[in-house]
This record gives C-alpha cells, sequence and structure tokens, in this order.
C-alpha cells in the first residue's frame, strides 16, 4: 500500500485532487479539467498514479506542471490586499452597510438595498458565464469614490456592467436620459458610458458599456442607441454566446491586469 494521501481541493470552481506525503507536503496533483497529472519529482511516478488510480477517469498525460504563463507569474506576485478577483457582487455596498446598518422604515427602505439586490442579481449571472471561458470581476474601486459594478472579460470582449434596480417598473430610455417609473429621468448612459472609458484607458483595450435592468416590467428605448446596451439581467446570457474577439491567452492577460488594484490607481 502506498503511502500517499489523496486530498480533493477546489481552484476558481475546478476540482484538484493533491497527492500528498505524510508530512503534508504536495507531490502532485491531478487536473480533472486538463486530464493531466502534474509531477513535482518523477521520482515517484509509480506510487503518485497508483495513489490516484481509483480517481483516474479515461487516459492522462503525466508530466511536470506546465510553465506558467507571463499573466500567471503576474498573478504569484500579486498581494492579497491589491487581488480584487475575491470581490462579491456589491462588495462596496455590504462594506458599507456592515459599517452603517439600514435606518430607513419599511415604507421608506434603505435604498443601497436595493442596490445591492441589483448588483447581485447581475453579479450572479455573469459569474454563471465562467464555463464558457469568461472571467467577472465585481465592485471594482475607481478614484474618487466611484467603481465599476461589474468588468467582464471574455471570448466575446470586455464589458463594463452598471447595475440598475427597476423591479415592477416600466423604464423608458432616451439616450442619454434613463426614466424609472414615475421619478425623474437621470443622464445614466453618460456614466455607463464614462465608466467603460476610464476602463479602456486603465486596461488600453476596448471595454463596451452596458446597463443591465433587473426585474423591470416594460423597457422602451426611442431611438438606437450610441455605443451603449440595454439588457434585462435575465438577457445577460447573451454576453457569454459572442465569441471572436479575444483569444484564451488574452482573456486570461487581461483577467491579471483588471484584478489588480494598481491597474486602476490613475483613471
Amino acid at each position: 500500500m502506498t503511502a500517499l494521501r489523496v486530498v480533493p481541493t477546489w481552484r476558481h470552481g475546478q476540482e484538484r485532487l493533491y497527492v500528498c506525503l505524510t508530512d503534508g507536503r504536495n507531490i502532485a496533483w491531478y487536473d480533472r479539467e486538463a486530464a493531466r497529472v502534474n509531477l513535482l519529482s518523477d521520482d515517484r511516478r509509480a506510487e503518485v498514479l497508483d495513489a490516484l488510480a481509483p480517481f483516474l477517469t479515461g487516459p492522462v498525460a503525466v508530466g511536470p506542471p506546465p510553465v506558467p504563463t507571463p499573466a500567471e507569474l503576474a498573478l504569484l506576485s500579486l498581494h492579497p490586499d491589491d487581488d480584487l478577483a475575491p470581490n462579491r457582487p456589491g462588495e462596496a455596498l455590504l462594506v458599507a452597510l456592515d459599517r452603517t446598518p439600514p435606518t430607513g422604515s419599511r415604507l421608506r427602505p434603505d435604498p443601497r438595498r436595493r442596490a445591492l439586490a441589483a448588483e447581485q442579481a447581475v453579479g450572479d449571472a455573469l459569474d454563471a458565464l465562467d464555463r464558457a471561458g469568461w472571467h467577472t470581476l465585481h465592485s471594482v474601486p475607481l478614484p474618487g469614490g466611484d467603481r465599476l459594478h461589474h468588468l467582464a472579460i471574455g471570448p466575446g470582449g470586455l464589458y463594463a456592467v452598471h447595475a440598475l434596480y427597476a423591479r415592477k417598473q416600466r423604464v423608458l430610455v432616451a439616450d442619454p436620459m434613463v426614466t424609472l417609473g414615475r421619478r425623474d429621468a437621470q443622464p445614466l448612459l453618460r456614466r455607463v458610458r464614462a465608466d467603460a472609458a476610464r476602463a479602456s484607458y486603465a486596461l488600453t483595450a476596448e471595454v463596451r458599456p452596458v446597463l443591465a435592468l433587473v426585474g423591470a416590467a416594460e423597457v422602451r428605448v426611442t431611438a438606437p442607441l450610441r455605443e451603449v446596451r440595454v439588457l434585462g439581467d435575465d438577457a445577460l446570457p447573451e454576453l457569454g454566446r459572442q465569441g471572436g474577439v479575444l483569444k484564451p491567452a488574452d482573456v486570461e492577460a487581461l483577467h491579471a491586469m483588471a484584478r489588480d488594484r494598481g491597474t486602476w490607481g490613475r483613471v
């Protein structure tokens, strides 16, 4: 019997099986999605394969770990405090609500709650695109206290997505004005475009603006929109069906750049 242990873990939503010595040191890991066993030392190849035998499905490649890409090397040097990838949808609002709890009544609820619900709904829809090769960053801080609600990066390009709570409301879009129910019209599309422009400057790549309306009862657009898309939250999967803009290596490189807080310091 082998003295090696197999320990399952999850990284970025993907399962890896690590092969460990009795003292806890890793000597290999099995990446199911890549169908590859990565050996840190070839001396224990037979023992590693014996330990993994019950878990292997079909033929697998066996060898040393692949050489890290420039994007992966950049992530290895990124300080955890500067890594934006762990941000949850609505991260800034969650922190604000924790620091200053809501004081509104049931008749006049704290508007941050609705804004948070919108960002969480949109964030969940965008996170679901991961399997199609997309990465989404949430609550990306910008100088001056502004932030991008969401930045989606994938085969179809880059999108700065602004979430707006519109549950059971009629929405009128007359570029650049957006009217929600009976409220006063606001030049929201101007801000959505400006956010995308700042992201384009920071990443030196085209970032397209998107306004995501969460739960709208009806959306009416009075004229063709300039450079911006207005989508219901249920239509966000359309972004994942687009491709032909970025290669996988470009997606990873842009994601590594975008998740570094320092990238956004001067936009």
